[in-house]
C-alpha cells in the first residue's frame, strides 16, 4: 500500500543579497495515512521552509524550489501550478500556523473565514457552509459556538483563536494537518488542552498529522514517529521509542539530554551543545554537526554521511560512528 505522502530530495534555497541560503538540504521520507509524525530541531533547521515548499508557499523572490518531489495521490504538487495547488491546500493539506493573530484576518469574522474555506473546496450553499462552521467551533470546544461565529479575531483568547485554527484547518476535512509550532505561544495549561484536542480529533477523523516544533516534551505525547532536522537535513528519524530509548546521533542525544526528566536524581546536570548550528549561506563539506560533535573524526569533516538504516524499516541515522557510539551510550 502506497504512503499518503511520499517526499524525494527535496531541496529549497534563499537568494540573498549575501549568497545563497541552503535552507533544505535533500529530505526524503514518507508519511502513511492516519500517521502523527513529529518533525524536531532548533530554529533555523528547515522545520517549516519545508513544509512551505511542499505546499508551494515559499515567497518567490527570494526563494525557490531546486529540486525534488513531492507525491500525493499520485500528483506531484511540485510540479502543479497555482489554481491546482489552491485546490490541494485546505482541501487536501491544511496547515496551522504558529500564531494565529497573524494567519486571522482581524478586519472579517471568525466565521466568514471558515466558510471561506468551506464555500472553496465543497459544494455547499452559504448556510450549509455557516452551519458546518458552527459545528467545528463546537467540535475544537469553543463555548457558544453559534454566538462565535460573528466574533472577530480580536474578541477570542490566545487559546480560542487558535482553536478557530484548528477548526479551519479541519473544515475540509483535510488528509494530512500541518501543525506548525501551534502552541508555542500559549501557556502550558492551554497547549496541554490544545494538544489533547488534536490527539483526539485526529482518533475521531483519521487524518495525519505532522507536528513542527523544538519542544521534545510535546513531541513525546503526541507522535508515533519522529524526523529529526539540522541544517536543511533528517539526521535521524524513527519510531518514537527508537528515538527516545535507543538514541543513535550525538546531536539528538544532546537534544534529549537537554530536556529535565522527573526520574533525574537530585543534581542532575542538564546537557548543553556547544557551539552554534552552520551558517546556511556556507555549508561545511562534511557532517553539518561536526564542528559541534565530541565523536567527531577526520571523515566527519571532509564526507557527509547519508540516512542509514538501523532497525529495519522503523530507524535510520546519518552519522558515521552510529554504531561506536550507540555501544558506548
Amino acid at each position: 500500500m502506497k504512503p499518503l505522502l511520499e517526499i524525494n530530495n527535496l531541496e529549497t534555497r534563499f537568494y540573498t543579497q549575501d549568497g545563497v541560503v541552503k535552507a533544505v538540504n535533500g529530505v526524503s521520507y514518507a508519511i502513511e495515512a492516519g500517521e502523527i509524525l513529529g518533525v524536531v530541531g532548533e530554529s533555523g533547521c528547515g522545520k517549516s521552509v519545508h513544509a512551505l515548499s511542499m505546499m508551494q508557499l515559499i515567497p518567490d523572490p527570494p526563494g525557490k524550489i531546486t529540486g525534488g518531489e513531492v507525491w500525493l495521490d499520485g500528483k506531484d504538487l511540485l510540479k502543479l501550478d497555482e489554481n491546482q495547488m489552491q485546490k490541494i491546500r485546505g482541501g487536501e493539506i491544511a496547515m496551522i500556523f504558529q500564531d494565529p493573530m497573524t494567519s486571522l484576518n482581524p478586519v472579517y469574522t471568525i466565521g466568514f473565514q471558515i466558510t471561506e474555506a468551506l464555500l472553496l473546496h465543497n459544494d455547499m450553499t452559504k448556510k450549509e457552509a455557516w452551519d458546518r462552521a458552527g459545528r467545528l467551533l463546537e467540535l475544537v470546544g469553543i463555548p457558544g459556538a453559534e454566538e462565535r461565529l460573528h466574533d472577530y479575531p480580536h474578541q477570542f483568547s490566545g487559546g480560542m483563536r487558535q482553536r478557530a485554527m484548528i477548526a479551519m484547518g479541519l473544515s475540509c476535512e483535510p488528509k494530512l494537518l500541518i501543525a506548525d509550532e501551534p502552541t508555542t505561544a500559549l501557556d502550558v495549561t492551554i497547549q496541554a488542552q490544545i494538544i489533547d484536542l488534536v490527539i483526539k480529533l485526529q482518533d475521531e477523523l483519521g487524518m495525519a498529522i505532522m507536528w513542527i516544533t523544538h519542544d521534545l516534551g510535546v513531541v513525546a505525547e503526541l507522535a508515533q514517529t519522529i524526523n529529526v532536522m539540522y541544517a536543511g537535513l533528517i539526521i535521524e528519524r524513527g519510531k518514537i521509542h527508537n528515538i527516545y530509548k535507543e538514541t543513535k546521533h550525538p546531536y539528538t542525544m544532546g537534544l534529549l539530554g537537554s530536556l529535565p526528566r522527573l526520574d533525574d536524581l537530585p543534581g542532575t546536570e542538564l546537557i548543553s551543545i556547544p557551539g552554534l548550528p552552520p551558517d546556511l549561506l556556507h555549508l561545511p563539506e562534511g557532517c553539518p554537526f561536526a564542528a559541534r560533535c565530541v565523536y567527531r573524526v577526520d571523515q566527519c569533516l571532509t564526507q557527509r554521511p547519508g540516512l542509514e538504516e538501523v532497525d529495519g524499516k522503523d530507524h535510520a541515522v546519518a552519522c558515521w560512528r552510529w554504531d561506536e557510539i550507540a555501544g558506548n551510550g
